[in-house]
């Protein structure tokens, strides 16, 4: 893979910025960051089948995220490896799949490890045990265009001496799996952790970025740190990096989380919100244009707490029984231009699955559209504006959410 910074913005650091991602082999089209991986489950998302992803905006629901856990007893990696690898396997030759070791819908992550063994997993098989060996052997089966290498991650409220512990190990098996892979490194993203430690982010970090890597994936985030303190964990994380290659992070998932990351010069994310979203029942209408206050309130009802919050809106509430609307106006989505707010409402009230299925292509619409918006605001030069008046307008909402319930 290929990557290349295009454009910044972000007041005088500059750091928010804007690249392009080239594909080799099988997948040859470019792809701008900032970007978000789809989440799936054993490589395709939970409620979208292969035709209906040719539904969403192009390239940028091309970008999956895949974890090796889901594979580790079936299919074999034998039975993956003679069919070609994960995209021959799925019928998604022109999708690129980035593999993580994180279970990106239940983000459990490895609270366990051994100096000589191997890392501790939650797996769909029960809690198993991961050599680098085996970890390879998974990740060669699958192919995926890029990969990041074994991690311990551990939780915020981590000792120093559990930071520094998992710091060493996650280096130790960077460079196993660097001794393993026969590629020369060209799909590898060298995983940087140090839980709420400053000072083992960053020794972490300059570690990382001495190795043969072509990017680098930031785990550990997400797992009860604060807001507070996460500008300052990825900065000490982040600043010790080369600017010419990709950075990819696990663990930021709301609107604002991404803004946050893509502040402190992330690529790469992915996410569950899309996923937790459409389980329960939720659309996301809030408004990608937040600088254009004349479009900041597209909402037919007042906002209320229990269905309308300003940013999404709850479809199984009866007072979208006779809605005939689409579920955002203006919206061009495949749900959006062929049904209704009644029809979504009826198909959750009576547990249809297609429910999800057309709640999911309209999130995951929108939520790219997100990412749509942010780069064009990096590449005008104007991506602090969006960024404030997108957090504003977001606490507006809620402070009004909050007076009308």
């Amino acid at each position: 893979m290929r990557f290349a910074v295009k454009a910044t913005s972000g007041g005088g650091n500059g750091k928010a910025r804007a690249g392009v991602l080239q594909g080799w082999g099988s997948f040859q089209h470019s792809v701008e960051t900032p970007a978000l991986l789809l989440s799936t489950r054993k490589g395709l998302p939970s409620f979208i089948t292969p035709d209906l992803l040719q539904a969403l905006p192009l390239p940028d629901s091309r970008l999956l995220h895949v974890s090796p856990l889901h594979f580790m007893e079936c299919p074999s990696s034998r039975t993956i490896s003679s069919m070609g690898g994960l995209r021959q396997m799925l019928g998604l030759p022109e999708h690129l799949f980035v593999s993580v070791g994180r279970d990106s819908i239940d983000s459990l992550p490895v609270i366990e490890g051994t100096n000589k063994l191997g890392a501790s997993f939650e797996t769909p098989s029960g809690r198993l045990l991961v050599r680098p060996e085996k970890y390879m052997e998974i990740i060669s089966s699958l192919k995926p265009n890029l990969w990041a290498t074994l991690a311990d991650e551990v939780p915020a409220w981590a000792v120093e001496k559990r930071n520094k512990a998992s710091v060493e190990r996650t280096i130790r098996w960077l460079d196993e799996c660097i001794a393993l892979d026969l590629s020369g490194g060209e799909a590898i993203l060298g995983a940087v952790v140090g839980g709420s430690s400053l000072e083992e982010r960053s020794r972490c970090a300059k570690e990382v970025a001495k190795r043969n890597v072509s990017g680098y994936w930031i785990g550990g985030f997400g797992l009860g740190e604060s807001m507070e303190e996460r500008p300052a964990l990825l900065n000490a994380v982040v600043d010790n990096l080369p600017e010419e290659k990709l950075r990819y992070v696990s663990g930021l998932g709301l609107p604002e989380e991404i803004l946050e990351g893509v502040a402190a010069g992330i690529d790469l994310f992915d996410s569950t919100y899309i996923y937790h979203l459409t389980l329960g029942g939720l659309a996301l209408v809030f408004p990608l244009d937040t600088v254009d206050k004349s479009r900041r309130s597209p909402f037919d009802f007042p906002p209320s707490s229990a269905v309308n919050d300003g940013t999404k809106i709850n479809l199984s509430s009866t007072i979208y029984r006779k809605d005939k609307s689409p579920i955002l106006e203006g919206c061009g989505c495949f749900t959006c231009r062929n049904h209704t707010r009644a029809y979504l409402n009826h198909l959750l009230n009576v547990h249809e699955m297609l429910a999800q299925i057309l709640l999911e292509i309209h999130n995951t619409h929108h939520y790219l559209g997100f990412f749509r918006s942010i780069r064009r605001a990096i590449g005008c030069g104007t991506f602090d504006m969006f960024r404030q008046s997108f957090i504003e307008s977001r606490r507006e909402l809620f402070v009004s959410s909050m007076t009308c319930s």
